[in-house]
């Protein structure tokens, strides 16, 4: 690379990757072959329309391109009708508000504070500004119950137009059946933002929403379905809804897709479809139990009481005195990386909040299994005790090192 500035912070972040271990839910690693689609010409290409319906020549490789990941999209989560074109999760959202919905329309959501996501609803994004959001919450953060009689209650107060399930920190299985009865008594479609469980839904350990019936399922491509970053929305079976989201993403909110990326997406989705990432999949969920284990036997209190997916969202300032971006900080040190994340009906400042999120995608990725997984968790611990004492730091960054270089990032997945 002649641009040398560049190439040294490339390599300076490929090294902070494979020397310390990546525990952010959202976050993972892709293959080879998905950073080489993601790299290709087809970065070159103006494409708008869709496959067939384009407004430049010389589409023939794009079209197959993006035919591809649709036919593969669709397999692999049981519907009819995918866009592949949203840039990300948020337009992803936007694209389906803006598709069913007028402004003030209503959308029934997760409350952020007990796991629903900024796109949910939160006063500070476009979708706020334009429609009605309300909220449902758990019942009991200690269980990670949903309080499904409010939930319709709510729902036949507002009478909204979506009602939405998903999640952006909620450890817990969602009942999808219940959605999908309220939202039969109060005439509304059935949205799943399912951004960080795709994966486990695609390879079939964590149940699909499709399944119960609900109408739509929007994603990132990224966190656990190991692709690219960028978007999806599915359709089940109402092809009328899936028109509407084709103008909604094309001319409503984006102009050209993004080839490049929908090529890597394609790759993706073909890795998703094998064996080894359903043996993947499964392991994402025992490793995170492994995790929970270790926490519950240090008493350190985790919101919804433990994890059923990838995920856990521990009260560390309740438990240790440690703050959010404290443990965030002293783990980063050490070679974790995590995020600081509010917690349900937190006292303290978002920007310094109660609670820490991590998961286990991408270290499952680099082959961790239940031993070590237990043993990061108890480094992890064992840090946040002694945040102030240099020595005990030193040592466990080296155990860090050991770790990352013992189970290196890999390259094929197939």
């Amino acid at each position: 690379m002649k641009d040398k500035q560049i190439e040294k912070l490339i390599k300076g972040e490929e090294k902070r990757q494979a020397e310390g271990l990546e525990l952010i839910p959202s976050e993972n690693y892709v293959s080879e072959d998905v950073l080489k689609a993601n790299g290709s010409v087809f970065t070159n290409k103006y494409s708008e329309g869709y496959p067939g319906r384009r407004y430049y020549g010389g589409q023939d490789f794009t079209d197959q391109v993006e035919r591809l990941a649709i036919e593969r999209v669709c397999k692999l989560f049981k519907c009819k009708f995918a866009n592949v074109q949203p840039h990300s999760g948020a337009p992803a959202n936007l694209a389906v508000y803006s598709a069913l919905l007028s402004p003030g329309d209503v959308v029934l959501g997760m409350d952020l504070s007990h796991g629903g996501h900024l796109t949910h609803g939160h006063p500070m994004t476009l979708p706020a500004k334009i429609y009605k959001f309300v909220t449902y919450k758990m019942k009991n953060p200690d269980t990670g119950e949903i309080d499904y009689e409010d939930l319709r209650r709510v729902a036949k107060e507002f009478k909204p137009k979506i009602i939405l399930a998903g999640f952006s920190a909620y450890s817990r299985a969602l009942n999808y059946k219940k959605f999908v009865e309220i939202a039969h008594e109060v005439g509304a479609v059935t949205m799943a933002d399912m951004a960080h469980i795709a994966g486990l839904i695609a390879a079939g350990v964590l149940r699909n929403p499709f399944d119960d019936g609900f109408d739509i399922i929007t994603s990132t491509t990224h966190k656990t379905l190991r692709g690219p970053r960028g978007g999806i929305i599915l359709t089940r079976e109402n092809e009328e809804i899936a028109k509407k989201i084709d103008k909604a993403i094309f001319p409503g909110i984006q102009g050209g897709p993004h080839m490049h990326t929908i090529a890597a997406k394609a790759v993706a989705f073909g890795e998703a479809m094998t064996p080894k990432y359903k043996k993947y999949a499964g392991q994402i969920l025992k490793n995170a139990k492994a995790m929970e284990s270790v926490f519950h036997k240090n008493n350190i209190r985790m919101i919804g009481g433990g994890t059923d997916n990838h995920l856990i969202l521990a009260d560390v300032f309740g438990s240790l005195g440690v703050t959010g971006k404290e443990a965030q900080t002293v783990l980063d040190e050490v070679g974790i990386t995590l995020n600081m994340n509010a917690i349900a009906e937190d006292t303290r400042k978002p920007m310094d909040p109660s609670g820490i999120r991590f998961g286990t995608p991408a270290i499952t990725t680099r082959g961790f299994k239940e031993k070590e997984c237990k043993y990061v968790a108890e480094l992890m611990i064992k840090v946040l005790k002694n945040k102030d004492n240099k020595k005990i730091k030193e040592s466990i960054h080296k155990e860090i090192k050991k770790l990352a270089k013992k189970f290196p990032i890999p390259k094929k997945f197939v």
